[in-house]
């Protein structure tokens, strides 16, 4: 353990639980759902409220073989070629073995699925699949009827719920295993300010990271937290270097910010082209499956030809689609781009690539286990194995149920220690110095120039230095005579996390020196398998360095809790300022 804390108040009011999930989205619902549903005491965590996270926001499906012909091998084999040859291949096939049952658990749970004629799924298909394999709902409302029907189960199973609640950090007792979290739950209710959910495991199911850039798909809620606990509780990060960039998001000009719309795979699915200004088709001859290629090929060849054009966008031309398709296929779409002036069903759509789903993660076993005793992730916050150096699409959310269920399984079978006893053993917190709210902006736009879509050791180098910089000066603040730091607040231990996932991003970054999926190093363009098929695995130690090693093959390997003198013995140190 690392001892490291953010500044915050002491808490002042306590839960006690068996198990607390943070997030609520796909994973954490449904982990909560299986957890309550065997008996366990479950609080549930979230930042906004039930239904807020980024499972709504998602339009394309949930990936599995549920088709006539298809099978869990060919999902398989996609997936591994998705992935660019770092997908641990065991983890991948509990995914698509386990995934086709999970869907139908999440269909019985009460979410309801588009259908064909004769009453079956009906399927679409998105890049990278060879086979139409992605069930939808509402044409391209697909997260949103998940989260609508999760959300009625926990309501309808009167779980505990806190809403508007930033979780803070993990509580662990003197032996180092998990005894809750620190939250702070935003305005009044039956709890406020900063409390503590007491429970002997904690299901870290916070989502993304997409807020470290500029320009996004993720909701602003996006922040990184769950990564951010995980590194300061002394867990192991993987792969957060890999971010995938989707390459059709809606283009809302050089200078937008924040939430982009997204305009989904499913679209090219269905016979979409990608064109530059003069209506010329680029993705032929790139690739066997052109605009169906795998995401990272798709975006890099985006940009290329923004490059190559001096433009700042692309477009997606699906005007032949007709009206009527468009209604009913894809209304989400439609009325966005509506929204901003575009109509798809006479004009071909701007678009761009944007920040969009991170492939690394907490790193974590098959069970969703971490290096901290009592600590499990899932969803995206987690890093499985199954993504790879690029996920495939609409594979999230299918990792989200079944790794959900992977883990509420591993716990009722250890069933944990009561609350009262996890609740008894204090904290010694370590305070972090805070950084302003401001801040946020600076780290996105830094990130958005040197470790976006293209990449290079020039760009990463200057994004390291201008992050250290941030850092730096958050701990001369804190240690000056007349110290000025920024007061705890939401905004405060918002771009905090995000300042520590940035700067773990681009340090792995800097160290993978190969273009492997949607890590792209413009000035190491080939793909090096015999020095980088491997992952990278970071760790904080308590002194506030960042120490990387890099595994010895593609495969993960058990997840063990670990010392950081372990870590640092066997890998490579990038110091951060002394404290004051």
């Amino acid at each position: 353990m690392t001892g490291i804390r953010l500044t915050a108040p002491v808490p002042g009011w306590s839960i006690d639980a068996d198990v607390v999930v943070v997030g609520s989205g796909v994973a954490g619902l449904t982990a909560a759902l299986r957890c309550a549903a065997a008996g366990l005491a479950t609080v549930v965590v979230t930042k906004a409220r039930l239904d807020d996270g980024s499972t709504r926001w998602a339009q394309g499906g949930v990936a599995a073989a549920l088709g006539e012909g298809d099978t869990p091998e060919q999902h398989l084999d996609d997936t591994l070629v998705a992935g660019a040859g770092l997908c641990d291949e065991t983890a991948v096939r509990t995914l698509v073995t386990e995934g086709p049952d999970a869907v139908r658990r999440l269909i019985g749970t009460g979410a309801h699925f588009d259908t064909a004629d004769d009453g079956t799924i009906a399927l679409g298909r998105e890049g990278g699949h060879h086979r139409r394999r992605i069930a939808h709902a509402g044409g391209d409302a697909t997260g949103a009827e998940i989260s609508r029907a999760l959300v009625e189960a926990v309501r309808e199973a009167a779980l505990h719920t806190v809403e508007n609640a930033l979780v803070l950090d993990l509580l662990t007792d003197a032996e180092g295993r998990t005894a809750g979290v620190s939250l702070h739950v935003m305005g009044e209710g039956q709890h406020d300010g900063v409390g503590a959910v007491n429970a002997p495991a904690v299901i870290l199911a916070t989502g993304g990271m997409g807020q470290v850039f500029s320009a996004t798909t993720n909701p602003p809620v996006a922040t990184g937290d769950g990564v951010a606990l995980a590194l300061r509780a002394g867990a192991e990060v993987s792969d957060l270097e890999f971010v995938q960039f989707h390459p059709t998001v809606l283009f809302l000009g050089a200078g937008a910010e924040g939430q982009q719309p997204l305009v989904s795979e499913a679209v090219r699915g269905e016979g979409a082209h990608l064109v530059d200004a003069h209506g010329t088709r680029f993705m032929l001859g790139q690739h066997e499956l052109a605009e169906l290629a795998p995401r990272d090929i798709v975006a890099k060849a985006i940009t290329r030809q923004m490059q190559l054009h001096g433009t700042e966008h692309m477009y997606l031309d699906a005007r032949h689609f007709g009206a009527k398709m468009w209604e009913q296929h894809f209304p989400t779409i439609l009325a966005a781009c509506r929204t901003h002036g575009i109509d798809p069903v006479t004009e071909p759509i701007p678009v761009a690539p944007a920040a969009h789903h991170a492939s690394g993660g907490i790193r974590t076993d098959l069970r969703g286990r971490t290096t901290v005793p009592g600590l499990y992730a899932c969803g995206e916050v987690a890093c499985t194995g199954v993504h790879g150096a690029n996920r495939l699409a609409s594979n999230s959310l299918l990792e989200g149920l079944v790794f959900a269920e992977r883990i509420a399984a591993d716990i009722v079978a250890d069933r944990p220690r009561s609350a009262a006893a996890a609740a008894t053993v204090a904290d010694d917190p370590a305070p972090s110095p805070l950084l302003p709210p401001e801040a946020r902006t600076t780290i996105q736009r830094i990130m958005t120039r040197g470790a976006g879509v293209v990449r290079s050791a020039d760009s990463l180098a200057r994004a390291a230095e201008e992050l250290e910089d941030l850092h730096r000066s958050a701990f001369l603040k804190a240690g000056a005579a007349e110290p000025k730091d920024a007061v705890p607040g939401v905004e405060a231990w918002e771009v905090t996390n995000l300042l520590l996932v940035s700067r773990v991003l681009v340090a792995a970054a800097r160290q993978r020196e190969e273009t492997r999926g949607c890590h792209w190093r413009e000035d190491r363009p080939e793909r090096d398998d015999e020095n980088w098929r491997r992952h990278l695995v970071v760790k904080l130690t308590p002194d506030r360095q960042l120490v990387l090693r890099r595994t010895d093959t593609e495969a993960f390997g058990p997840v063990q809790p670990s010392g950081a003198a372990d870590c640092a013995a066997t890998g490579t140190t990038h110091p951060t300022p002394e404290e004051p």
